[in-house]
């Protein structure tokens, strides 16, 4: 029996539903790095907690394991999602297409959507590799996993951030990332059928207003680093 692909529209709400989660995360992940300025006491006491979150109530690693499986659950989803939709919006486009394309920032972030999310993509495995893990060679030969009794996320991240190529690529990455929140605060209020014009804006705003606080914030840790600032 041939399993038929979902409708379109219950795609396009799995994709804001997902996409919102990721969001959420980037912002609350945004917050834990920024404990890095705190120097490595900070940043590597939040890093510990995260590991023991609500022991005894939760084992060892137990709230980090639930939120990676509804991380993973919603990454696997709003790809498939994206996936059909993309092919399926170039099938039912037919091979004559307009050559005019509109202009301004929302119209060509919603052209560089598709693109945009298979950079994202790429760089999160990168990122994963490279400061979860600690797989070589995308990692430094100076990573160190976390103990039963400490961590040492901190010096993880100097380390990676001291090459300037790891600086410049995840400085970069978080521009493409702040184009693809931003679209997708607008997204996620079409997709959810919002027709006011208040509050689509109200998503717009807030959307940008996470965009901007997302590039700002995550691309100054290698920017601080390159700079010395971090150590």
């Amino acid at each position: 029996m041939k399993l038929k692909a979902p409708p379109s529209w219950a795609l396009k709400v799995t994709m804001a539903v997902t996409g919102a989660i990721w969001a959420i995360f980037v912002l609350i992940h945004l917050y834990g790095n920024l404990k890095a300025y705190g120097g490595a006491e900070s940043f590597d006491g939040y890093a510990f907690w995260l590991r023991h979150a609500f022991a005894p109530l939760f084992p060892e690693t137990g709230v980090l394991w639930i939120m990676r499986v509804v991380l993973i659950t919603s990454l696997i989803l709003h790809v498939t999602s994206a996936v059909i939709l993309y092919f399926r919006g170039r099938k039912f486009r037919g091979k004559h297409r307009a050559k005019k394309y509109r202009n301004g920032l929302q119209a060509v972030s919603a052209r560089l959507m598709p693109l945009t999310g298979v950079l994202i993509l790429a760089f999160l495995i990168f990122h994963v590799l490279d400061l979860t893990v600690g797989a070589a060679p995308v990692a430094t030969e100076a990573f160190n996993g976390p103990t039963a009794t400490e961590s040492v996320a901190y010096s993880n991240l100097v380390a990676s951030f001291s090459r300037p190529p790891v600086a410049i690529f995840y400085s970069l990455m978080m521009v493409l990332l702040a184009l693809h929140v931003a679209h997708g605060a607008h997204n996620i209020a079409v997709d959810f059928g919002s027709m006011g014009k208040r509050l689509r804006m109200t998503f717009v705003v807030v959307g940008a207003v996470a965009a901007i606080a997302i590039l700002l914030g995550n691309a100054s840790l290698p920017i601080a680093v390159q700079m010395g600032w971090l150590s």
